[in-house]
């Protein structure tokens, strides 16, 4: 074990709170079930409150806690916001994730 190098390689104290963060809003019951919505399409805001059983100004909220953490995109198209994961690191994370819990049922 190489200590030295381990304690070389270790993240500055701004990346480590951005780790944190994203655990952060992962830990959220609505946020992971809202992710789930979306994992591998984009829905509007009207389909993910559908899915989640939960009201627009909720979801909405959640979304731009969401959006905020670079966790999903929006896209307008008209009068309606399309949602989907920001970026392939989104969807590994969330895929990895499912496949973990899947794994050790």
């Amino acid at each position: 074990m190489d200590l030295e190098n381990i304690k070389k390689n270790m993240p500055n104290q701004d990346e480590i709170d951005k780790l944190t963060n994203l655990f952060k809003v992962l830990g959220d019951n609505t946020r992971t079930k809202i992710l789930y919505t979306l994992a591998g399409q984009e829905l509007c805001v009207t389909d993910i409150c559908e899915c989640v059983g939960m009201n627009k100004s909720a979801v909405s909220h959640q979304l731009r806690t969401l959006k905020d953490a670079k966790l999903v995109k929006g896209r307008k198209d008209g009068k309606e916001v399309y949602y989907s994961f920001d970026d392939d690191h989104i969807s590994i994370i969330f895929n990895t994730a499912i496949a973990h819990i899947e794994e050790n049922r």
